[in-house]
């Protein structure tokens, strides 16, 4: 600071929360310091980033503005507090070694794509950084190798790695660009990749690299350990090579993953708009669906017209296409199916190596696992399906207090949800905790969250289901509980991703979860009055469902009981070829199900519609994978059919005309697209037509979209816009997950405004 009289210096203590840690911060107030010639000091801290600043006023003013205005590339200010403060006559500015002074905490940057001025270093700086592991402040591994706040080398993964002494200019340098990046490390000094190929271990990147596609490109399987877990990898187009991951992991058919190199190798293969190309280009690198163009091996995606694609997000993956003789690659989780992500490399050698014919490891652990996201693009906008890597641990910011509370969430998809302050700290994907190894991970991955965030349970939100695990865990927990209703749940998470407390309309359709007497609910249509109060409108007629839940995997089942509920007992002499495929025996007893009321619980699921109708059109009769029957269904849309089907709302929402045009359909020879398309159209028009009687009743001019089948792009494309065209306000979601993903949000949204509220 220099020439400014001692009776003008003005000092300001300036507190600014949000992301701000991990992305640069430090170093970029330390160079506007420089730049408005201030002096003072910086530092972070476990709740925010501290401040102290003394020179002119009008400086002192720039800077804020500047701070505010041009933050670096990752951070994101929620709130800057200046706070007048004694001048102390600092003679320049520093950066301070990080202080752990409350138990408030500042936001943790989920792990982001590596940056094209880090990949621009591995092609000019080959001796030291062509390294798989180069990164700066604008890129790289963060919430996968935190362990505590404040976000420190000595609180990360990297603790144990000592820095070369050109790692350490570089991060003590507060001009340059990896100034303070806490994973910062080189060649020399980092963690190393080790190929471990028939016996022998392979080192050296450029060694490595070249060995690893040279496997890849004769048809070898590659177990390769990754930012937040292992990725079995393989040629996109052999298909030898894809059948073998299948069989290793158990996985019939359920569609893979492709990484590409870039977005100009991916519209090659799909078809990609603007919006969805930001989306894939973003730091996020999502796995995206996008309808395909031109096949890969056939075995990759079976029978759908949708492939996951994401661009190459790691200094690894761009040295394995430099050297590689191919253009995209299968990268599926490391895992068997159900089971989690692996993350330890003596594990994956174990089951792994069952599947691939080599493993490249590193020697570092990664502490937080986290699978690749997915979501799709609809209306220009993100739609999250699996919400983990590049979005965890982003909160969700509230306007009250949600303070130790936890949301347990659902059985399948299994997000969990802690309360810190007045944001909503949502974890990364888990997974169904049907799976013993999922539900230990679930216990553990709790834990690690409520240290990290420094979370002191005092209340559980859970679902209503009384086995589920999510449920044990919170009755378990010896803490005060709340029981709320799934679906109840699912809308309240869409309010509180879109801020809307107000009364609304609320659509919630999907597979299932337990209704308040007792039935399985899921195509439910509600009236919310203060996020907390919900009265169910309408919802779609209860029919029963044989075989409980080996129902949803075989949709002939449901098939079976919609045309008795809509025929009778003379539906089998209808000419429908899917009855064919059935045994008389299997169908008879079916009916006997029904007729005894025994192993048939009644549900309200419009996942089992979709179900029914996928298989009385004899599209998907046995499911390999969740929800394979409505995605099959929907992959056949023809979008220039506009017809639709007839049913009945009066309380009840009556899907028999549905079943009657489609038989009806079928017998004219309708072709399997029209009809799906005729379905879709009238579940449109049902969400529509249910949504003006309700107006009309209530006043109430705001819907929320809601539920499992809201990942189906077709009805939530044509749901919103329908609604928007006749004068609706509609809130959909995009960073949370319509389907079970979102539940614990709704779950712990509901327990603090009960909460509030004194109702808990």
């Amino acid at each position: 600071m220099k020439n400014i009289p001692s009776k003008e210096l003005k000092a300001v203590k300036i507190y600014i929360d949000g992301l701000v840690q991990g992305v640069g911060f430090r170093p970029f107030i330390f160079r506007l310091a420089k730049q408005f010639n201030l002096a003072g000091l910086v530092e972070n801290r476990n709740d925010c980033v501290r401040i102290k600043i003394e020179g002119s006023s009008a400086a002192i003013d720039d800077f804020v503005s500047a701070i505010k205005n041009d933050p670096p590339a990752l951070a994101r200010i929620e709130s800057v507090v200046c706070k007048q403060a004694e001048v102390e006559g600092f003679c320049d500015f520093s950066i301070s070694v990080n202080n752990n002074v409350t138990d408030k905490v500042t936001l943790v940057s989920p792990d982001v794509a590596v940056c094209n001025a880090c990949l621009k270093d591995i092609k000019t700086q080959p001796d030291r950084l062509y390294y798989p592991f180069v990164n700066c402040v604008d890129c790289g591994p963060r919430f996968s190798l935190i362990r505590l706040l404040p976000y420190h080398r000595a609180n990360t993964c990297m603790d144990k790695f000592k820095m070369c002494e050109n790692c350490q200019a570089e991060y003590d340098d507060p001009e340059n660009r990896r100034f303070d990046a806490q994973p910062n490390a080189c060649s020399i000094c980092g963690p190393q990749y080790t190929l471990v190929f028939n016996d022998s271990l392979i080192t050296g990147s450029k060694e490595i690299t070249g060995k690893t596609c040279g496997l890849i490109k004769a048809g070898k399987i590659a177990a390769i350990k990754g930012v937040g877990g292992f990725h079995l990898v393989c040629d996109a187009r052999n298909y030898d090579a894809v059948k073998r991951i299948r069989a290793g992991k158990n996985r019939e058919g359920k569609p893979f993953a492709v990484l590409m190199p870039n977005i100009e190798t991916a519209k090659k293969y799909v078809y990609i708009n603007e919006s969805e190309e930001e989306v894939l280009m973003s730091r996020r690198r999502p796995i995206l669906l996008l309808k395909i163009k031109e096949n890969l091996a056939p075995n990759i995606c079976v029978g759908l017209n949708r492939l996951g694609v994401m661009i190459a997000y790691t200094p690894l993956h761009y040295m394995l296409f430099e050297h590689g003789e191919f253009d995209a690659l299968v990268f599926t989780s490391g895992n068997a199916t159900d089971s989690p992500i692996i993350i330890d490399n003596d594990r994956a050698e174990k089951e792994l190596g069952k599947i691939a014919d080599a493993l490249l490891i590193y020697n570092r652990e990664i502490y937080n696992r986290c699978d690749d996201s997915v979501g799709v693009v609809v209306n220009s906008k993100i739609r999250v399906i699996r919400r983990s890597r590049g979005f965890a641990p982003d909160p969700v910011n509230l306007d009250f207090d949600v303070e130790g509370i936890i949301g347990a969430g659902a059985e399948l998809k299994n997000c969990f949800c802690v309360g810190k302050g007045n944001r909503a700290i949502l974890s990364q994907h888990i997974g169904d905790l049907k799976n013993i190894e999922i539900f230990n991970l679930y216990n553990e991955s709790i834990e690690r969250f409520s240290s990290l965030f420094k979370v002191k349970p005092k209340l559980i939100a859970r679902d209503m289901h009384p086995d589920y695990l999510s449920t044990k865990y919170a009755n378990d927990s010896g803490l005060e509980t709340i029981a709320v209703q799934h679906h109840h749940a699912h809308i309240a998470s869409c309010m509180a991703e879109n801020e809307y407390y107000s009364d609304l309309i609320g659509v919630c359709f999907d597979g299932a979860g337990f209704g308040d007497d007792g039935n399985i609910w899921g195509g439910e249509i509600f009236i919310i009055n203060d996020v907390i109060n919900y009265r169910r409108y309408a919802h779609l007629d209860y029919l029963p469902l044989p075989g409980g839940d080996k129902a949803a995997k075989e949709p002939w089942r449901i098939a079976v009981s919609y045309l008795y509920k809509t025929f009778g007992k003379g539906f089998v002499e209808i000419d429908l070829p899917f009855l064919k495929e059935v045994s008389e025996g299997d169908i008879n007893m079916m009916v006997s199900l029904i007729d005894q009321q025994i192993n048939a619980p009644l549900t309200s699921s419009m996942g089992r519609l979709f179900d029914a109708v996928s298989a009385i059109i004899n599209l998907c009769l046995f499911s390999t994978f969740e929800a394979e029957a409505p995605m099959r269904l929907e992959n056949i849309v023809d979008e220039k059919v506009k017809e639709r089907y007839e049913y009945g709302i009066d309380g009840a929402i009556d899907a028999t005309g549905i079943i009657k045009g489609v038989v009806n359909d079928m017998a004219d020879r309708v072709s399997a697209p029209i009809i799906s398309t005729k379905f879709h159209n009238s579940v449109v028009s049902i969400i529509l037509d249910a949504s003006i009687k309700a107006r009309l009743e209530t006043g109430i001019n705001a819907v929320a979209l809601s539920g499992g089948l809201f990942q189906n792009s077709y009805i939530l494309e044509k749901s919103e816009n329908a609604l928007k065209q006749n004068g609706f306000k509609v809130y959909t979601h995009s960073n949370v997950p319509a389907n079970d993903g979102g539940v614990a949000l709704g779950q712990l949204v509901i327990a603090a405004k009960k909460r509030r509220s004194k109702c808990v």
